[in-house]
């Protein structure tokens, strides 16, 4: 679940879908029948449903990639259908599985598409590019000339969600961002769009075939059946707690108690708080504290208090200096905004059985261990099936 805070002003607008239908020549049955629905500003609304129940054709019907047959579709109060289709879509983010980069264009020409369209000029363009790239967590000097064939499929994605953040929209639609990458890198850029989010408070709309993904990222679910015919739609904890009917529950699956882990975050927990260095240090200072705080091991930080190594103590005995990272560092990060399933996952491959937190913009923040993890989960199922507290009752 999202958690958006009121600390960051609303940069998305309302969405409202009245009555809206998509029939298509020849079928017997409309592909959206009558679909009704308010969107509120600044909040992530989930798109799930069984495969060809209309939740991809109702996510292109409010950038009018697919016209509705009838009905009405209003952004920020302004009614869609009254509007150019190029002035529409250069006002809304647009975010696809696998980002959807022209192979033939650098990192820097693909973000820069739709300000280029819009007149902007080099210098603002560059600044722009740049800032995106931070914001998703690539390092602009590293990455702004390369060419999609020289990313990774996360570091494409993270492309991909920068260029539809590129003339900062109100609005970004995305279907299925995360479905054709690894689980570990799909919970990361999970992580990095909701980091993200708490920093721009944007409106954004994403289908997904992913339940568990719907209740991680969504302020609200939308739960379709055939026809885009409305099963439920309400914030993930009511979904969980109270599905509408046996087609909800069916949809929600066995588990619905483990899914509540998924409502948990890494926030939630008390970090623990380990000897840091940063590169450059002097070694033998940083071989003294660790000692004296009975750490076994040091976070190296960059100057922007970014993590980049994890090193055992006895790895430093031979130094002067605290080194730059290696490849093949230890290192095994997880965002504050992770769900307790992710910290398990992560810290299953993690040599030191914990992971690094780190917060907006990558900052680092402590470390979550197992004990600290199995304890919130205790206490979710102790406040979830009515155990006292022993503190309460003393």
């Amino acid at each position: 679940m999202s958690d958006n805070t009121n600390e960051t002003e609303v940069s998305g607008v309302d969405i409202d879908l009245i009555d809206v239908v998509k029939r298509y020549p020849g079928q017997k049955r409309a592909a959206v029948e009558g679909l009704s629905l308010h969107i509120p500003a600044g909040e992530i609304v989930m798109f799930v449903g069984p495969s060809g129940c209309g939740k991809t054709t109702s996510l292109k019907m409010i950038n009018r990639l697919i016209a509705p047959t009838s009905g009405t579709i209003r952004i920020g109060g302004e009614e869609i259908g009254k509007q150019d289709d190029d002035d529409l879509r250069r006002r809304i983010g647009y975010v696809i599985q696998g980002g959807s980069l022209f192979p033939h264009m650098t990192v820097t020409q693909n973000i820069a598409l739709v300000p280029g369209l819009l007149g902007w000029d080099k210098r603002r363009t560059a600044e722009r590019v740049d800032e995106l790239l931070e914001l998703v967590g690539l390092d602009p000097a590293r990455y702004r000339g390369r060419y999609p064939r020289e990313l990774s499929g996360g570091q494409q994605q993270r492309v991909g969600v920068a260029r539809g953040l590129a003339a900062d929209p109100p609005v970004i639609l995305m279907d299925e961002p995360f479905g054709a990458v690894d689980p570990i890198t799909r919970q990361r850029l999970q992580d990095e769009l909701l980091s993200i989010q708490e920093e721009l408070r944007k409106t954004i709309v994403c289908v997904t075939h992913d339940f568990d993904e719907a209740v991680k990222l969504g302020d609200r679910i939308l739960i379709l059946t055939e026809g885009a015919n409305i099963a439920q739609y309400d914030v993930p904890e009511a979904i969980l707690a109270n599905p509408a009917d046996r087609f909800v529950a069916d949809f929600v699956g066995a588990g619905a108690a483990l899914k509540q882990l998924t409502l948990s975050r890494v926030s939630e927990i008390d970090l623990g708080r380990p000897t840091v260095a940063q590169i450059g240090d002097s070694a033998a200072d940083v071989l003294r504290a660790a000692q004296s705080a009975g750490d076994d091991s040091v976070v190296i930080l960059d100057a922007k208090r970014r993590p980049v190594d994890w090193m055992w103590t006895r790895d430093l005995l031979d130094l002067d200096r605290v080194p730059a990272p290696h490849d093949d560092t230890d290192l095994v990060t997880i965002d504050r905004r992770a769900t307790l399933n992710d910290a398990l996952d992560t810290m299953l491959v993690s040599s030191h059985g914990s992971a690094v937190v780190t917060g907006r913009r990558d900052e680092y923040l402590g470390v979550v261990d197992f004990q600290a993890v199995l304890t919130r989960i205790q206490d979710t199922h102790d406040e979830h099936h009515g155990v006292p507290d022993p503190e309460a009752v003393a």
